[in-house]
């Protein structure tokens, strides 16, 4: 599978960027940092190039889309990502949002009930990673030779820095864990988790998801029955009650019970 990532593309990317940062909802630069990394054209068919820099959702297939930019950036925006987490994804559609979250630093399991759409997302995102871990080590390594050549740096200073960087490297060495099944149930296998996201609108919060939240642990989750849902930002407390927050209206496609085979 080819890659391609022109100075075009580029300069449409930073041009998202731009936009997404003209909302003050979005402080989290490790996010800008994410859609920079993550080539959005990747996830839409070739004709659709230009529109893949725009801030609206596409169809991917299977009745499902692809979000707004902007929905995904305030998805991850409210989740507080913290490096090293598990996360869960309920709804993988065409992978971005994975990668997004994979792009933070965390450990990532995601469940599409959608047979036709796991089979198309599952190679893309393995392709992906494996293209984008390549390009991370060089730069990696570039990194390195820039930090000890650097002669206005201490040896004390070169070790901190040395030591971050090795962080940040080490921390996006994870693989995306991808599920075919219903997100209803989550994942009880590789449960408890530091945060929950959804990525369709749910007709109430499921209570399997909540059971496998950690205590502290967050979920984002659009809920509503109608054509348009409630983006709520749910707390579980250590007792193990919730609390809800609530964040504006969306319009997601329904999230939907057992598995399209």
């Amino acid at each position: 599978m080819q890659f391609v990532d022109t100075y075009k593309h580029k300069g449409l990317r930073k041009q998202l960027i731009e936009k997404l940062r003209e909302d003050t909802r979005i402080t989290n630069e490790f996010i800008f940092d994410a859609f920079e990394s993550i080539p959005r054209h990747y996830f839409l068919d070739n004709a659709f190039v230009e529109q893949a820099y725009s801030n609206i959702a596409f169809q991917i297939g299977a009745g499902q889309t692809i979000s707004h930019p902007i929905t995904v950036a305030f998805q991850t925006q409210l989740l507080d990502l913290q490096p090293n987490e598990k996360v869960l994804e309920i709804g993988t559609g065409s992978g971005f949002q994975t990668l997004i979250l994979f792009e933070m630093g965390v450990n990532v399991v995601s469940i599409e009930r959608q047979r036709e759409l796991y089979l198309k997302t599952k190679p893309l995102i393995e392709n992906l990673i494996r293209h984008n871990k390549e390009i991370r080590r060089d730069v990696f390594q570039e990194q390195k030779l820039a930090v000890n050549s650097n002669a206005r740096l201490s040896k004390l200073e070169k070790m901190e820095v040395l030591k971050r960087l090795d962080i940040n490297y080490r921390a996006k060495h994870f693989s995306p864990r991808l599920i075919l099944g219903d997100g209803y149930l989550g994942s009880p296998t590789n449960a408890p988790f530091d945060k929950i996201i959804v990525t369709c609108g749910a007709p109430t919060i499921p209570q399997a998801l909540i059971d496998q939240l950690k205590p502290g642990g967050v979920m984002i989750i659009p809920v509503g029955e109608g054509s348009e849902q409630v983006m709520q930002r749910i707390v579980k407390n250590e007792e193990g009650s919730i609390s809800i927050e609530e964040h504006g209206t969306f319009k997601f496609v329904p999230m939907l019970e057992n598995i399209n085979k």
